[in-house]
């Protein structure tokens, strides 16, 4: 498996791999069971943040097994209300003993891992690349986790020990804010 940056031509995979696991695709049972993803992300809108360096990818041999996205967030231009509501909670979450708002951070995610790849440690290597890759932009990677989505937190927090900052409701729904050291 090779981990490595996105390029444009990964677009149409990941946009495959993105909406086969979306929210609004899935059952409520396979979203209890497996997690979700959600936003809007299609081939044109991945093959931008590939090309401004923002997508890592596990890389099987030519096949996209994963994905993990790593931005900043207050350069969103139209933020999804997930994120529109993290930025406006950070003020209130703490990070590190003070608001998140004085942090540096990068937004991490969304990560998705294709279902036949699960369980084979590509989540933790797409993690472990993105706080690498952010240790020189940003004190911290910060994700949001929504209610419910209990598969995520057993990943990222009970699994990689990322650290829960807090609540925030956006658009009717609660989240979770948690993040990770980038040192």
């Amino acid at each position: 498996m090779e981990y490595r940056y996105a390029t444009e031509a990964d677009a149409p995979a990941m946009a495959e791999l993105f909406a086969a696991n979306h929210r609004d695709a899935l059952t409520e049972r396979q979203r209890a069971e497996q997690g979700f993803v959600q936003g809007r992300f299609d081939a044109g809108v991945l093959r931008a943040m590939a090309r401004a360096g923002e997508l890592l990818v596990a890389d099987d041999r030519g096949r996209v097994a994963g994905l993990l996205a790593l931005s900043v967030a207050a350069d969103l231009a139209d933020p999804p209300p997930p994120v529109a509501g993290l930025l406006r909670a950070q003020d209130t979450l703490e990070w590190d003993g003070h608001p998140l708002a004085e942090a540096r951070w990068l937004l991490y995610g969304p990560v998705v891992v294709d279902a036949e790849y699960r369980g084979r440690g590509v989540a933790r290597a797409l993690f472990t690349m993105a706080v690498a890759a952010a240790s020189e932009r940003a004190d911290a990677v910060v994700a949001f986790i929504e209610a419910g989505n209990a598969p995520s937190w057993k990943v990222h927090v009970d699994g990689f020990g990322m650290t829960p900052l807090g609540d925030y409701v956006a658009d009717g729904r609660t989240y979770s804010a948690v993040a990770a050291p980038t040192t």
